[in-house]
Formats: C-alpha cells, sequence, structure tokens
C-alpha cells in the first residue's frame, strides 16, 4: 500500500510564485514518486491579498483534484492591508476553517506543516495525535521574528512578543523533524528547539529558465539600461532605500525601473514612484512568462531591511541567479544572502548604508556589459550546482523514507 502525506500550509496553487509554488511542487512530486498526497490549505490571494476572482463564488470548504493531489481548502479572511491585528484575524481564520479539514483526510502516515503559518504546524500535530503520523515541519520564514524586525508589531508589545515566541517554541517541540530553507535559518532554529533538524532550501527548475531568450518580454523592451525588480511588494522590502536610489537615479540618462510585483505595501509604493517618468509597474506575470521577464532584463535588485538578519532567504533570489543576468543587493552583511554573494559572485552585495556606492554599481554595469554577463554567468552556474530541483527534491526524498522507516 502507498504511503499517505498530508501537506498543510496556507499557499497552494494556483498560487504560481514564492511559498505556494515550492508547496506545490513538492506535493506533485511526492504524487510522482507513488505517494497518496493530501494537502490543506486555504484559499488563493497572495500575493494580491484578495481571493483570486474563480475562487470568489466557491463555498466556505472545497475539496479539489489537481494532478493527482488531494485539496482540502477553507475559506479565510484575507485583509485588503495587512496590519498586525488584521493579520491575526486572518491566521485565526485559517486555522479554524482547516481543523475542520483535519478531520476530513484519510490517515495520514507523515505530515508536514509549512511555516508559514506556524498554526498550520499545530493542525499537523492534531494529525499526529489523532493517528500518530510522523510530523514534519517546514520553515520558509519564522513569521514571529520577521513580524517583529520588520516593524510589524509596533509599540510597546511585548508581552505580545513574548507570547507568540513561547508558543512558536512550544509548537516546534512538536516535530519529529523539522526543515529550513538556509543555513543561517538552521542556527536560528537550533537556538529555538533541539528537535533534529534538515537543510531543505528553496530550487529552481533551470530547464524552465532559459539563458539566452531569443526575445525580450514586453514589459522590457525598451534600448534603455533596465533595472528590474520582481516579487512581492512586501514588508520585508527596504523601500525607503528604493525612494532614494530613485532619487539618485533621476538625474541619470538611458536607464529604466521596472517594478513587476503585489503585495501589501504596493498602494505605498506606486504613490512614492508616481512622480519618476523612469519608472513602470506592471502586476506580477503568470509562472510560464517568469523566466522571459527575469532574463529580459539588464540587472535585478533587491533592496532588503538591514536588520532582518538571517530570517529570510528571498526565493526569488534564486529565479534572478538563473536568469544569468547580474543582481544589485542591499541587506544585512551577516546574512545568508551576503554569503552567496560572495561565494557564487554573482552580482554586488551592500549593507544599505550608501546610496552612493549602489549607484556608481550601476553605472559600472551600465557601462560595462562583459562584467554584467560574467556576472549572470557566474549566478548561473552557481544556481545549477547548489540549487537545482532534482538534487533537492531526491535528497528530500530520502530523508522521507528515513523519517518513515
Amino acid at each position: 500500500m502507498n504511503k499517505k502525506i498530508t501537506i498543510i500550509g496556507i499557499n497552494y496553487y494556483p498560487e504560481d510564485s514564492a511559498i505556494g509554488l515550492y508547496t506545490t511542487q513538492k506535493a506533485e512530486y511526492l504524487v510522482s514518486k507513488g505517494y497518496q498526497v493530501s494537502v490543506i490549505t486555504g484559499f488563493p490571494y497572495y500575493p494580491q491579498w484578495k481571493i483570486r476572482s474563480d475562487y470568489k463564488n466557491k463555498g466556505y470548504l472545497i475539496k479539489e483534484t489537481i494532478n493527482g493531489v488531494t485539496v482540502y481548502r477553507s475559506r479565510q479572511y484575507v485583509p485588503k492591508k495587512p496590519t498586525f491585528f488584521k493579520r491575526i484575524l486572518h491566521i485565526i481564520s485559517f486555522t479554524f476553517g482547516n481543523f475542520i479539514n483535519v478531520f476530513k483526510v484519510s490517515k495520514p502516515d507523515i505530515v508536514i506543516s509549512i511555516i508559514p503559518l506556524t498554526t498550520s504546524a499545530f493542525l499537523g500535530w492534531l494529525l499526529k495525535l489523532r493517528y500518530g503520523a510522523k510530523l514534519w515541519i517546514h520553515v520558509q520564514d519564522f513569521e514571529f521574528d520577521i513580524a517583529i524586525s520588520s516593524g510589524i508589531i509596533k509599540g510597546n508589545k511585548k508581552m505580545i512578543i513574548n507570547s507568540l515566541l513561547l508558543a512558536e517554541k512550544r509548537i516546534l517541540k512538536k516535530a519529529n523533524i523539522i526543515s529550513t530553507i538556509s543555513y543561517d535559518m538552521l542556527k536560528k532554529l537550533k537556538k529555538k528547539t533541539n528537535v533534529q533538524s534538515y537543510y531543505l532550501p528553496n530550487w529552481i527548475d533551470i530547464s524552465l529558465l532559459k539563458e539566452e531568450p531569443t526575445q525580450l518580454h514586453n514589459y522590457l523592451k525598451s534600448t534603455k539600461f533596465k533595472i528590474l525588480y520582481s516579487g512581492s511588494i512586501g514588508a520585508k522590502q527596504d523601500w525607503d532605500f528604493f525612494f532614494q536610489f530613485l532619487q539618485a537615479l533621476e538625474k541619470l540618462k538611458n536607464i529604466e525601473v521596472i517594478i513587476v510585483g503585489e503585495g501589501g505595501e504596493k498602494e505605498k509604493v506606486l504613490e512614492g514612484v508616481n512622480k519618476y517618468s523612469f519608472v513602470k509597474h506592471y502586476n506580477l506575470v503568470p509562472f510560464k512568462e517568469l523566466s522571459l521577464l527575469l532574463s529580459s532584463t539588464d540587472l535585478h535588485i533587491l533592496f532588503q531591511k538591514n536588520d532582518i538578519v538571517d530570517s529570510v532567504m528571498p526565493s526569488k533570489l534564486l529565479g534572478m541567479m538563473a536568469s544569468a543576468k547580474p543582481s544589485v543587493v542591499t541587506g544585512n552583511i551577516n546574512s545568508e544572502v551576503a554569503k552567496i554573494f560572495k561565494e557564487s559572485n554573482a552580482g554586488f552585495f551592500f549593507d544599505g548604508s550608501s546610496i552612493t556606492e549602489v549607484v556608481n554599481c550601476v553605472l559600472n554595469l551600465q557601462e560595462n556589459c562583459l562584467l554584467g554577463n560574467q556576472l549572470g554567468k557566474n549566478a548561473r552556474n552557481f544556481v545549477i550546482n547548489k540549487f537545482s530541483k532534482e538534487e533537492v527534491l531526491k535528497k528530500f526524498m530520502n530523508q522521507i523514507n528515513q523519517l518513515k522507516s
């Protein structure tokens, strides 16, 4: 009899970016290896922060079969502007509805809970208690750490912060194994719990990302030097630095900045860029267009908040690097991303303290195509060797087999 696995997480197909993409590919890979897989999830809403139009008129609880995976959904509350307390309601609504779905799945041998949300791990623990299943918690983001460091939790809320971290610590102890996506996050994990840990990085399907496109994406057909930010427009990014960057670029010629993304900070960002004629914004493209989009630019940018050290390993970074284009990234110099850039020589990493050095770097790349080409090749080769989908998931499968034995 085939082994049964239940995956619990708020993001799943048809979400085709970030965590939703990885959870979907993980589930479908397990199906391809002979497992019976069910998924407990919410209604698709990310990164737009609104329920997709094709799901708006569906019932509160629905069941679907998608590419061999049985999917149980509960409609969650989705705030248009995700403040801290609205996020709490978002989490509660997801958890409450899927408490019902927990009793609908057939007995699993292994439960994989995806954080965020931490309550996914709570639901997984309930399945572990009921059926004696093994519980694997996979941490894509330490959501409480990010909420604290990014300013989502504002003011003097020490009691709330301590309560959240205590709840997280207790739920992590319920797992048989916990994985996360970077070595720095593994170090943070070991400070929170002594449960067995496993390095499970995000991956990239290199076959879907062509190194040299035969044409340019419609958003990037300009003959100017094109600088692209593609991804979620959220609280993790340093938008204040981005606005300073735009102000410095305003004096330069033949440069265009393209933002392709949606998210909780979208309105704020669009308001800030309105006065710049050389900046364009588009909503996220379908996954099938992502390869062409990423490889059509001249330079990728990713400005991260400096005080987020080891909680975040941006999945978008792998796509940027696989596109064979150089990147300019800012963030904490002690972060995982900084180490990757040093090792890969894929572009330039700065601590975000100086606009001038970032702008000078852009000018250098604008004038030196050979340098940009070499950095892009370095980036792609690094991703192929370290983060290819087949290699990562093959090791993941081996660990699954060890856990169930």
